[in-house]
């Protein structure tokens, strides 16, 4: 017989936080039952208001925090709390990169039940104004326009201005671009009525040449016509100092991916520049390329150093996406192949390979079909490089590696999850864990990167 919860929807109740979940939230416990708290902070005792009840867990929402912890902080946004994008400004900073060390840690520890320690996290020189693409909304709130971020766990747009995690050339195309819809009378889209021309306002800001900055404004339209667009071009250039240039994007389709297939120039160039160490890459409005430069070039160092390539060395580079650290390996002199399912992916590899003068090699396919073909060609890696997406690797990735046997695996992980479900399996296959690295690559979220070294038995 199923038991049946001890909790109601509606129930009031006091609760001891004992820990953070992987989106944020706090964790407590009632009889035995697990109940998550968003905005609540391990060690803190807070009435809450139960919100939802399933099988095994419940959600409640916070009323009053009756004994706050010593690291609760006081947001600094304005629309904290409504709007979906950050979720831990109201924990200290110091107090988020201990609570990712032990997100990570507890993960291997219980998860693939390793004993490890988990290096303290590598923080974020400035934790705000890091973002340097944003996507903003753009829709209607109450009867007027609304521009920023969608309220969490909706699609309502929050009207916001001046996000503190942004670079500030996207708040400066934002602030130009609600000058010019206000002014003009240009809709907003609606999508569930699926009218109205403006979904999406992007920016993406680059260093530049010798750090003289450069700013890409991106306007994603339901149509193609575009009414204004001498005076939208004059209101962004005289808002945006650094602009090089204006695209138009143009998604005709429902739903809620944001780029379409075709675009425009406006204005300008259709790419910006920015670097990553000594590294230059051209970035154009769907290029993938890391939002928090600073905490990248950390990354892409680290990960390098532990991989220890040797000049002439052999290195895989799996799931290489836009080959960024396959560029910090072959500058190391070592003998890199990239392999990537995104074709788009690997093209933008080879150009930013050819831009660098970098030698690495990419492969356009699935690492456990085209891995395979290397060792067959007698590429036996001294080092391998995973970094997949969320869902980690297949076990045929895996296996291929562990076929290759090489003597470093450097793991680059988004999720802790997923990275201790393969680090159980390395270890079943003669990897012993050596170090684990947590960094910061998201502050005011719960997101957290972790770099893990490998080493063959």
């Amino acid at each position: 017989m199923e038991k049946t919860p001890p909790l109601g929807q509606g129930q009031k109740l006091r609760l001891t936080v004992s820990g953070l979940g992987s989106s944020g939230e706090g964790i407590g416990s009632f009889e035995g039952f697990k109940v998550f708290v968003p905005f609540a902070l391990p060690g803190e005792e807070v009435l809450c208001e139960i919100e939802t009840v399933k099988k095994n867990y419940a959600a409640g929402r916070l009323q009053k925090v009756l004994l706050p912890s010593p690291q609760r902080s006081t947001p600094l946004c304005p629309v904290y709390g409504l709007c979906g994008g950050c979720s831990l400004q109201h924990l200290s900073y110091e107090g988020q990169l201990e609570a990712k060390r032990q997100q990570v840690e507890a993960a291997l520890t219980h998860l693939a039940r390793l004993s490890v320690q988990a290096e303290p996290t590598i923080a974020c020189d400035d934790p705000w104004h890091y973002r340097n693409k944003m996507q903003f909304p753009v829709g209607e709130r109450e009867g007027s326009l609304a521009i920023g971020c969608y309220q969490r766990g909706t699609h309502l747009v929050v009207d916001g201005a001046g996000c503190l995690i942004a670079e500030r050339g996207n708040d400066e195309v934002l602030g130009a671009v609600r000058r010019w819809m206000e002014l003009y009378n240009i809709p907003a889209y609606d999508e569930t009525a699926g009218r109205g021309l403006i979904r999406h306002v992007m920016a993406r800001c680059g260093r530049g040449e010798a750090d003289a900055g450069e700013v890409l404004a991106v306007l994603v339209t339901a149509a193609a016509p575009l009414p204004h667009v001498k005076e939208l071009i004059e209101m962004l250039r005289e808002a945006v100092p650094h602009l090089v240039g204006v695209v138009q994007n143009i998604n005709e389709r429902p739903g809620n991916v944001i780029l379409g297939r075709r675009q425009r120039l406006l204005w300008g160039q259709d790419s910006l520049t920015d670097r990553l160490g000594s590294l230059r890459f051209k970035i154009s409005p769907a290029s993938f390329f890391q939002v928090n430069r600073a905490q990248a070039e950390k990354l892409y160092a680290l990960t390098a150093e532990l991989a220890a390539p040797r000049p002439g060395s052999t290195v895989w580079d799996l799931y290489c996406g836009t080959g960024t650290i396959s560029l910090y390996l072959a500058k190391k002199g070592a003998k890199v192949h990239g392999i990537e399912t995104v074709a788009a992916a690997i093209e933008d590899a080879e150009r930013n390979a050819a831009a660098n003068g970098c030698a690495a090699r990419f492969y356009c396919g699935d690492s456990a079909i085209e891995a395979p073909k290397l060792l067959a060609q007698g590429e036996r890696p001294e080092a391998v490089v995973l970094d997949p997406p969320r869902a980690g690797c297949s076990p045929r990735v895996l296996a291929t590696v562990v076929k290759a046997a090489p003597k470093r695996i450097v793991y680059v992980s988004c999720n802790p999850a997923t990275l201790a479900r393969d680090a159980a399996a390395l270890s079943e296959q003669g990897y012993r864990l050596q170090k684990v690295q947590p960094l910061d690559m998201f502050p005011q979220t719960a997101h957290v990167e972790t770099v893990a070294l490998f080493l063959k038995c």
